[in-house]
């Protein structure tokens, strides 16, 4: 069942220590919209059923990438896409609006998004993983 729209911007408004909702929606919008270009198939759907609808729609019609991006320029393709941010305040916002959509994830999902990511991503997820 997804998680109530205002329940999702309340969590990541309090990690991300942001203002007003406004500013929680627009990093959700922005950081899912670059997730969705990077996972594909069946991961990609379970995550957005477990989303508000409006931020599923978001994560499954993406903002286009030619490749998956590391972890640096996921970072900096978000500060590029949020007026006035940078990479320190992008890097605040991935993390407040990824380690939310971790948390209702679970840890199965979330294994299997981290297959479908470039390495170090488990660390924007709030999820670091056991070096291998």
């Amino acid at each position: 069942m997804p998680m109530h729209w205002d329940a999702f911007l309340a969590a990541i408004q309090e990690r991300g220590e942001y203002d007003s909702p406004e500013e929680a929606e627009r990093a959700a919008r922005v950081v899912l919209a670059l997730l969705g270009a990077h996972l594909v198939g069946e991961v990609r759907a379970e995550l957005a059923a477990r989303l508000p609808d409006a931020l599923a729609l978001v994560l499954l019609n993406p903002l286009h990438c030619h490749e998956p991006l590391p972890p640096e320029r996921f970072i900096r393709a978000t500060a590029a896409w949020i007026e006035g941010a940078t990479e320190r305040t992008a890097t605040w916002d991935v993390s407040a609006v990824l380690s939310v959509a971790a948390d209702l994830a679970g840890e199965e999902l979330m294994n299997q998004i981290l297959l479908q990511l470039p390495p170090g991503y488990d660390l924007l997820f709030g999820r670091p993983q056991p070096v291998r």
